[in-house]
């Protein structure tokens, strides 16, 4: 299936390694035109190259954090300036700390708002005067399934991410006849440093072997297994395509079966 991706552009945030590079790579496998950004220099740097090296795509590599207001600003700016105009956004960020409502701090609140809340909100009042100017657009945002199924020690990343979900389900209303589409993907347990993370907490915590707890993890998923990044990359560039146009204000699981509430 030709997705119609060729020669668009796509920005995807936070895409040094994980879900967003699992995501830059499968648009610029359909000849989309990519810029990414990450933290810290040599990872992005190395992402870009490693996906030119596999696709032959034109990438361009921003160090940015997408928690901060002036790096978001900066990251599209030079964008638009390489590439013209923004065609697919990407949202996605590194999940928010661990913790409870005890132990977590005002700050700690504060900075994952910033995080998993602002990062969506200033990148797509960014890049959507552009795709209202052209009449296409497409704006996906990485979420997680913990909006669907909170998790305790998950309580910053569940309790903002429904509010997520819901601006995609505005932002669809208010822009779908400029022919722009605005999705959310919720994974579910997927193979990332996050994940390992916090598995290794997770298994510390229980006291037991590493092994014996992501066995005992994957045996609670419908699929037995964990998914892997590129299953989450297929769908937001799906998700973006031409061919997606009639799916809008969607958020989509792609966990295995793991979310037990109904679809």
């Amino acid at each position: 299936m030709d997705l119609g991706l060729k020669g668009k552009v796509a920005l995807v945030a936070a895409a040094s390694d994980g879900l967003g590079k699992a995501s830059a790579l499968a648009l610029a496998r359909e000849g989309a035109r990519v810029a990414i950004c990450g933290r810290r220099k040599e990872m992005v740097d190395d992402a870009a190259a490693d996906i030119r090296r596999q696709t032959g795509a034109d990438l361009l590599a921003v160090q940015a954090d997408v928690a901060q207001a002036a790096d978001v600003t900066r990251f599209v700016e030079e964008t638009r300036k390489k590439f013209g105009t923004v065609h697919v956004l990407v949202n996605n960020a590194g999940g928010p700390p661990t913790g409870d409502i005890l132990t977590l701090s005002d700050d700690d609140w504060e900075r994952g708002f910033r995080l998993t809340m602002m990062s969506t909100v200033r990148l797509t009042r960014a890049v959507l005067p552009m795709m209202m100017a052209q009449r296409w657009g497409r704006v996906v945002t990485i979420t997680s399934f913990v909006a669907r199924q909170p998790l305790n020690e998950l309580i910053l990343s569940a309790a903002m991410r429904p509010g997520i979900h819901a601006l995609t389900k505005i932002l669809s209303n208010l822009h779908a006849p400029q022919n722009i589409t605005v999705n959310a993907v919720a994974p579910g347990n997927i193979l990332t440093k996050r994940q390992e993370n916090l598995n290794a907490e997770r298994a510390k915590k229980k006291g037991v072997p590493l092994d014996q707890y992501w066995a005992e993890v994957a045996k609670e998923i419908p699929s037995a297994r964990f998914g892997r990044p590129e299953e989450v990359g297929n769908v937001v560039a799906f998700l973006a395509s031409e061919q997606a146009s009639y799916i809008n204000g969607v958020s989509l699981l792609v966990d295995g079966g793991l979310t037990k509430a109904a679809p």
